[in-house]
């Protein structure tokens, strides 16, 4: 027993010196050099951490993620202009996996990747004693992938090559989540706040850059009054209209104000000002018939910086109303896949026909047996399941009928299987795949984070299950 840890120990002091002394490029790509060279290893020490390297748990979603399919699906090729990417379009993935298996930062996954054998060897590439330090290679990597993602075909892929490891393909559940954004939670004083802290910034910058006096305002004293109110724990109705009524009224000049020095000196500014400009007046204009006539807002915008995300309202207790993606999932032996995601509000009750489509498409096997909570549960869902003799475990109408006895028995099994596997899914997701606060910035960025963090938790299940079947085998 005493004699295995000075093995260990040396073996690993090893990798690292020979690691270090290793001559050849400063960053080197694995796919080109063999093991023994890469490593300078001899073939057998090269064996045995690529045997350790598997049985841990990112080895496993090493092994279950087909990667070759799916950089055909993203339709990944190396760049012939330009400098040569660090990263391979294998490597490219390897990063968006690794960033939500490890659910850190970007800054921190680059910390990690520079003193992580492991971690460069999943990624498919070599650090000699030089560091990658450009962490925003990963958000131009993301979205890079993100302008690609084709969720329906990289779903079929990733389902092809899990298929036999997964037990009744025919038997589902179906329900939906929010996978929030990263966003203040949004108050109409504050979201005005922000408006005029940023149309103001702008038209210093402006003013001052064209030479111009600055326009007389309120501005400070709107300002101390904003942070005074708060401060306030028990804000009064009284301060609120007024605070609210002095903000509309800052915001409107200051538009007017931007709008006509950009239009007397013909001034082009980049794409980002207009947009930015257009989401600010789309939300004066929310605010002010809301104020003044107290109309509530279609397409409610929540936040100036992600004007894409809406109040989706789910009825909890906890928190009656979330900010994100909405996600209606299918789950198969405890594998999830995105059948409708959107960030506006819908009901997913109308899914439940689409979301039956999509197994049966993905897998090649007709439904059998299908949980889903009484929100599924409507006439026309339950005139298909009837028509397509599917069992569900949907609160009975009418009389008792034959065999009832034996379908409420099935039900509480189908019930018991959605609310603890399924709803469960979604809490480990959330803690342990990095999707608790969705961080990207742009609307297609956030897709593709959600898509990464759901299906990361998936290749983690097929590669345990993956390991079984060959310990058994063997």
């Amino acid at each position: 027993m005493y004699n295995k840890k000075p093995r260990k120990a040396a073996f690993s002091h090893k990798i690292g010196v020979l690691l270090l002394t290793h001559i050849g490029m400063k960053i080197q790509r694995i796919t080109k050099f063999s093991s023994e060279s890469l490593f300078y290893f001899y073939e057998k020490d090269f064996a045995k951490f690529k045997e350790r390297f598997y049985q841990s748990d990112l080895g496993k979603i090493y092994l279950a993620i087909p990667w070759e399919k799916l950089i055909r699906s993203f339709s990944l090729k190396e760049s012939r202009k330009g400098p040569r990417s660090y990263f391979s379009p294998q490597g490219k993935l390897a990063l968006m996996f690794l960033k939500n298996y490890s659910g850190v930062s970007d800054r921190k996954v680059m910390e990690q990747l520079n003193g992580n054998v492991e971690w460069q060897f999943f990624c498919g590439i070599y650090l000699k004693e030089q560091r990658l330090t450009n962490y925003k290679i990963i958000s131009e990597i993301r979205s890079e992938l993100a302008s690609k993602l084709d969720i329906e075909k990289l779903q079929k892929v990733l389902m092809s090559y899990w298929l036999p490891y997964i037990k009744n393909p025919g038997h589902i559940t179906v329900d939906a989540t929010c996978y929030e954004s990263e966003i203040r939670y949004p108050t109409n004083v504050k979201l005005l706040w922000e408006s005029v802290d940023w149309v103001v910034g702008q038209s210093w910058l402006l003013h001052k850059y064209l030479n111009l006096k600055q326009p007389r305002s309120k501005y400070n004293k709107w300002k101390i009054r904003y942070i005074i109110y708060s401060k306030k724990r028990r804000k009064s109705k009284k301060e609120r209209v007024a605070l609210t009524r002095g903000l509309l009224n800052l915001l409107d000049k200051f538009i007017k104000i931007l709008d006509d020095v950009i239009s007397s000196y013909e001034i082009e500014l980049p794409s980002r000002y207009y947009k930015r400009i257009e989401t600010i007046k789309e939300i004066y204009r929310q605010q002010y018939n809301l104020f003044t006539k107290g109309e509530k807002p279609k397409n409610r915008i929540v936040s100036i910086s992600k004007s894409y995300v809406r109040p989706i309202v789910r009825g909890k207790e906890i928190k009656s109303v979330e900010f994100g993606a909405k996600v209606n999932k299918i789950q198969i032996d405890g594998i999830n896949f995105i059948e409708h995601i959107s960030f506006d509000n819908f009901n997913e009750g109308t899914r439940l026909i689409s979301s039956v489509s999509l197994a049966e498409w993905l897998t090649g096997v007709k439904t059998s047996i299908l949980g889903g909570d009484g929100i599924y549960a409507t006439n026309k869902n339950r005139k298909f399941i009837s028509f397509r003799k599917i069992q569900t475990d949907f609160k009975q109408k009418g009389r008792k009928g034959k065999y009832y006895e034996q379908k409420q028995t099935l039900s509480k099994i189908i019930t018991k299987e959605r609310a603890s596997r399924l709803e469960g899914s979604f809490g480990k997701e959330k803690e342990n795949y990095h999707l608790r606060k969705v961080k990207a910035k742009t609307k297609l960025n956030e897709i593709l984070w959600i898509f990464f963090g759901i299906h990361t938790a998936n290749a983690l299940e097929i590669g345990r299950r993956m390991s079984q079947s060959n310990r058994q085998t063997a």
